[in-house]
Order: structure tokens, then sequence, then C-alpha cells
């Protein structure tokens, strides 16, 4: 049998065929290598969306931990009117001195009633320091005499008698005037305290307290002693001068030695 050899041109066909198997096993191997930029981005594109998953979660916990309902405090507005400045300003301005004035007016108040209530008291113990001396005055003239003096006792007396009581003391001077002169009678009266017992606008009554000391020819000049307290009924007249209208004794002790 004869060798059958191929043609030239089915070699060629052949080689060119070899070639194009060859290139396409090549690009192929190519395509299928990844290229380094395609997976340094696809590796950042993941490690972003981790990222921004974790910043969400964070965010999300944040929320949770803060109290509903607490939001920020609001910072004040600035008034940047001067207008409204100088109103308010005018407003606070007559808001204390109206509240100065009350306090004034209330702290006036307060001191008037507490300076008339302090005047009217001082008033009131000037009156009484008054009725008291001019009833220790009265008794001391009315029972204080000598047998020289004892005719004019009432006439010196009348400067602190009124009314009947007047009337009455001048009588009993004169019907004992004689008799005293006599027996050369003498008294003397020293007050040894006076208290006002009651103040009812023009009338008082006072308690005064004295020791009375007489003597007499006819007890040999031997000293009497007597210890008597008077109750004096008093009025002011016109003149504002306090006059006895009445007398009694309160309280009456003979401390006289007997022989």
């Amino acid at each position: 049998m004869e060798d059958q050899q191929p043609a030239a041109g089915d070699l060629t066909a052949d080689a060119v065929s070899a070639t194009d198997v060859t290139e396409t096993a090549e690009v192929d191997t190519e395509q299928a290598e990844p290229d380094e930029s395609t997976v340094a981005t696809a590796e950042s594109g993941g490690t972003s969306e981790k990222d921004d998953g974790e910043a969400a979660k964070a965010e999300e916990r944040e929320k949770k931990a803060t109290p509903k309902g607490k939001k920020k405090a609001a910072k004040p507005k600035k008034d940047r009117d001067p207008r409204a400045k100088r109103l308010r300003g005018k407003r606070v301005a007559v808001a204390i001195a109206v509240v100065a004035s009350l306090l004034f007016v209330g702290s006036a108040a307060f001191a008037g009633a507490t300076m008339h209530a302090y005047l009217s008291e001082r008033a009131t113990v000037a009156t009484k320091l008054k009725v008291a001396r001019t009833a220790a005055a009265a008794i001391t003239t009315l029972w204080s005499y000598t047998p020289e003096n004892i005719d004019t006792l009432a006439d010196r007396a009348a400067k602190y008698l009124s009314g009947d009581f007047a009337a009455q003391y001048r009588k009993v001077m004169s019907e004992i005037a004689s008799p005293y002169k006599q027996h050369k009678i003498t008294s003397s009266t020293e007050v040894t305290g006076a208290a006002v017992e009651s103040l009812v606008g023009p009338n008082a009554i006072a308690i005064v307290y004295t020791n009375t000391t007489s003597k007499s020819a006819l007890k040999k000049n031997i000293p009497g002693l007597l210890y008597l307290a008077y109750r004096v009924n008093m009025t002011r007249d016109d003149h504002g001068r306090w006059l006895v209208t009445r007398m009694s004794t309160v309280t009456s002790v003979n401390m006289t030695p007997q022989l």
C-alpha cells in the first residue's frame, strides 16, 4: 500500500488551528484570573458596608439609651429689640416703686399706730402722776396747821377743793379754829405714799397714805401718832386743775403712847 501523507495545505490548516486553540486557551486563562484592582475594590466595598452597619447600630443604641421626651434645652433667644428692653426695664422700675410705696405706707401706718399708743400711754401716765401729786398736796395742806395759822387754813385749802366738799371743810374749820388756838393744838401731816385707783375721763380716785403727828397743851405736848389712809375723789375743771370733791378715811391706826 502506498503511504498516504497529508498535503501541505492540510498541515498549514492544522498549524493554524493549533495556534488558535492555544490563543483561545490563554485568553480564557486571563479572563479566569481576577483583576487586583477589582478585588481591592470589592474588599473595600465590603468593609465600608460593614462600617456603615456598625455606625447604624451604634446610633440605634444611643437613641434607645436617651430617655424619651427629653429634649435639649433650647437656648434662650436674645432680645435684640432695644425698645422691648426699655419697656421691660420701665415695668421693673414701676413694680419696684409700687412695692417700695406699699412698704413705706405700711411701715408708716404701723409706726403711726405704735406711736399713737405710746403717746396715749405716756399721756395717761402723766395724768395719773398729776392726780397723785395733787391729792398728796391737798391732804398735806388740809391736815397741817398751828395755833397761829389755823384761822386761814380754809383759805389756803380752797385751791384744792371743789363743790360741796369745799363748803363743808370751811364750815368745820371755822368751828374748831378757836378751841384749837386756845389749847395750842398743832398738827403735821406727812404723805408716805399715793396712787391712782381709777382714772375715767375727767374723774379720778386716789389713795393717799399719811403719818400725822399732833401735839396739845391738854396732853402736856405728848405727841399723838396716827396712821391714816384716805380715798380722795377728784375731778378736773375747765382749766385742767384737779380738785377734791370728796374724801373718806380708809384706814386709821392710833399709834399714840398711852400713859
